[in-house]
């Protein structure tokens, strides 16, 4: 079985969601207490063993190609300052990866920066995370996804159970349970009714996708809001092939791309931090 050393990161959406905030930043480049939230996607993907970084960018998204760039001028201060530990830090920043960086061309949706990648992505399979959501789980999503993958070889999806009332939000798949966390995609229901839904298990967020994905985003017709969806390209693909979904274990779902999931994360991840932890625990109490 061929390694996975490829992750796409989509980044060149419009973050709306969070206007006036993103009018001038890059939604991905929001803190979650001390990191942008990009940089917890890119850190997950190194933690499961990917060397290379595909980031499909568009207007306004250079700080996120700053972020990840070398500054050594900066660090150099940093040192002659006495401030060793976070030189170090910020020189392990661009050492994470190889980063590329892809313009996207083409219409509006999220099939379409996959598309984008593909002459960069060649003949190889390849996972693609979001730029602005991520789990936390250990061992990390993708890496969880990626042992799916290396034992049954076909597409995988990371899924993660959701209330049973929310399964209206979220990509829902009717699945038939394989082995363990393991499941084969039987079909897969966008945003269902909460009465008809096929389960709560909401699938969405991290992609196992192998080369034969980018004749079927070439083919597929434009969806919702007249927009390419990389969902449909998959659901023409699991007419041919399996498609599985891996149930993440120990996960955490942070939409960082929704206010509620933004501060949700800055919450847990104060809370878990060494420094700020006890002070954070204590002011929560005495406003509750």
């Amino acid at each position: 079985m061929q390694n996975i050393r490829k992750a796409l990161i989509p980044v060149a959406g419009l973050g709306t969601r969070f206007l006036p905030a993103t009018k001038a930043q890059p939604k991905e480049m929001m803190p979650v207490v001390d990191k942008p939230i990009i940089q917890y996607v890119v850190e997950e993907a190194v933690a499961s063993g990917i060397t290379d970084i595909i980031m499909i960018t568009g207007p306004g998204k250079r700080a996120v190609e700053e972020h990840f760039s070398p500054n050594y001028e900066l660090i150099e201060k940093l040192k002659r300052q006495g401030k060793i530990s976070q030189a170090e830090e910020l020189k392990k920043i661009a050492d994470l990866a190889n980063f590329i960086y892809v313009r996207q061309r083409g219409p509006y949706g999220n099939g379409t920066p996959v598309l984008c990648a593909r002459s960069v992505i060649g003949n190889e399979p390849f996972a693609v995370l979001w730029g602005d959501e991520f789990i936390y789980a250990k061992p990390p999503r993708l890496k969880q996804c990626l042992d799916v993958f290396a034992k049954y070889g076909d597409p995988v999806i990371s899924g993660i159970r959701v209330p049973k009332d929310e399964v209206n939000q979220y990509g829902i798949a009717r699945v038939s349970h394989v082995k363990d966390n393991v499941f084969l995609i039987d079909e897969l229901v966008e945003k269902p009714d909460v009465k008809s839904a096929p389960s709560n298990l909401a699938t969405h967020g991290c992609y196992i996708l192998t080369p034969d994905i980018f004749p079927k985003l070439e083919q597929v017709k434009p969806g919702k809001d007249g927009e390419i969806w990389l969902v449909d390209a998959i659901k023409d693909l699991m007419k041919e092939r399996k498609v599985y979904a891996c149930e993440i274990k120990n996960g955490i779902y942070y939409d960082t791309g929704s206010k509620f999931g933004y501060i949700r994360a800055n919450i847990d991840f104060a809370l878990r931090d060494k420094v700020l932890g006890k002070k954070v625990r204590k002011y929560l109490k005495s406003i509750l």
